[in-house]
């Protein structure tokens, strides 16, 4: 199905560039990349793993769709899975990304692949004249629904881009007209400090993590780029999307369903998704929350009006003093400080008797702060309650790869760092 999709594509846009390599300068017809998708596979593997942000990704992906090969993108950094390749009609692997510590697979089939491309492309408007600029790892969900997909089951042009710094980024500006940006965050903050945000940007996306709101306003009002919200799964694709043509009020909307995508709350209050883009099962354990076309997240929700907005997680609740607060809503009420580049927040033992939480925020800042100035700022917002207790200062917060910070990893970190302060006490 996705190979007789793709020569569809071919056969309507022959000689119509396809693919382009910014770092190289060479580019490649719908014809040209499809004769390079004809070479063999060696070995003819079970299973491949195309790696890193480059045209041998896409043509990865062609020969193994052409030879009916699963395929299983990963990181650069990622070691292959050791697992045995899901059974028909089961086509593809996506890993889930480590933000709770625990990394999973999940298969799919050719018919949800492509239902997700379609939801996409037919609620964003992406168009084959404005170009998709490749900034974001092509193996994450993000990437590969949002930039290889539509290239190949829609004709919508790909240009990789080197580097996603903003001098390379600044290179890109005389690729095309109109160019289509899917970035993260802390892409779009890093881009915007440098002033770095193209004028020729006709699309600019979001997703992986939060999108905080001072910085969709910002760039709004200095550059006129209107960053559209996105949310999604690797489990079921894209989500909600926020298509309005101004910036949002409230920083927990994340829009609304895309088309054919059916969400409702459940009793526990987290989100279940419902299209023909959910995957078909984790691989090789399955798990209740996934299958059937039903993906049970573990995000806490609220629909109004049509419009998501998130409440945070079922699985990273802080207990306070027998009263349990999101660390998403810390963090987002953090981000409106305007010393606040970026933030994650998360609950570590107390060490007292009724095994109450501390509250930790750890915090990477544009300009220095203290904590006492931040604690300040947060009560104007927060009950006192849910005011971190512990502060730790970082030069930068990393990620998991997908743009969204680890609170498992962080949390060990934290731990780390302070057992090894208290032993050189």
């Amino acid at each position: 199905m996705l190979y007789e999709r793709w020569q569809q594509v071919v056969q309507k846009r022959r000689n119509e560039i396809a693919l382009r390599d910014l770092a190289s300068g060479r580019c490649w017809t719908f014809s040209q990349l499809n004769e390079e998708a004809e070479t063999p596979v060696p070995e003819n593997p079970a299973m491949i793993y195309p790696q890193g942000n480059s045209p041998e990704f896409i043509i990865a992906v062609l020969r193994a769709w052409r030879e009916r090969i699963v395929v299983c993108p990963l990181e650069a950094h990622h070691q292959l899975l050791d697992v045995s390749p899901p059974r028909l009609p089961c086509c593809h692997l996506k890993t889930t990304p480590a933000s709770t510590g625990v990394p999973r697979a999940v298969a799919f089939t050719q018919e949800q692949l492509a239902a997700d491309a379609e939801n996409i492309v037919t609620t964003m408007g992406l168009r084959p004249d404005w170009p998709n600029l490749g900034v974001i790892s092509l193996a994450y969900s993000y990437g590969f629904s949002n930039l290889v997909l539509p290239l190949l089951l829609h004709g919508i042009p790909l240009f990789l881009v080197p580097s996603p710094l903003p001098v390379a980024l600044r290179c890109a500006e005389h690729a095309h007209w109109n160019l289509t940006v899917a970035a993260v965050p802390a892409l779009w903050h890093a881009w915007h400090k440098a002033g770095a945000i193209l004028s020729n940007v006709r699309l600019a996306i979001s997703a992986g993590a939060p999108l905080p709101l001072t910085l969709e306003r910002a760039v709004f009002e200095e550059h006129g780029v209107k960053i559209h919200n996105f949310y999604g799964s690797t489990e079921c694709g894209g989500i909600a999307y926020d298509a309005t043509t101004v910036p949002r009020t409230d920083e927990s909307s994340v829009g609304r369903p895309l088309k054919n995508v059916n969400v409702e709350v459940s009793g526990d209050g987290s989100l279940v998704v419902r299209s023909r883009a959910v995957g078909e099962t984790y691989w090789p354990e399955p798990e209740p929350a996934l299958g059937g076309g039903i993906f049970r997240t573990c995000d806490r929700a609220e629909i109004k009006d049509g419009e998501i907005f998130l409440r945070g997680r079922t699985d990273d609740h802080i207990n306070v003093a027998g009263r349990k607060v999101s660390p998403t809503i810390i963090e987002q009420a953090l981000r409106e400080h305007e010393a606040v580049a970026e933030c994650v927040v998360f609950g570590v033992p107390s060490g007292s008797v009724d095994r109450m939480d501390l509250i930790v925020a750890c915090v990477a800042a544009d300009r220095p702060s203290t904590k006492d100035e931040l604690k300040q700022f947060l009560l104007q917002k927060l009950p006192g309650w849910q005011v971190p207790r512990e502060w730790w200062f970082v030069e930068s917060i990393g990620s998991n790869g997908t743009g969204k910070p680890s609170r498992a990893q962080w949390r060990r970190d934290f731990l780390e760092n302070r057992a090894k302060q208290g032993a050189a006490v």
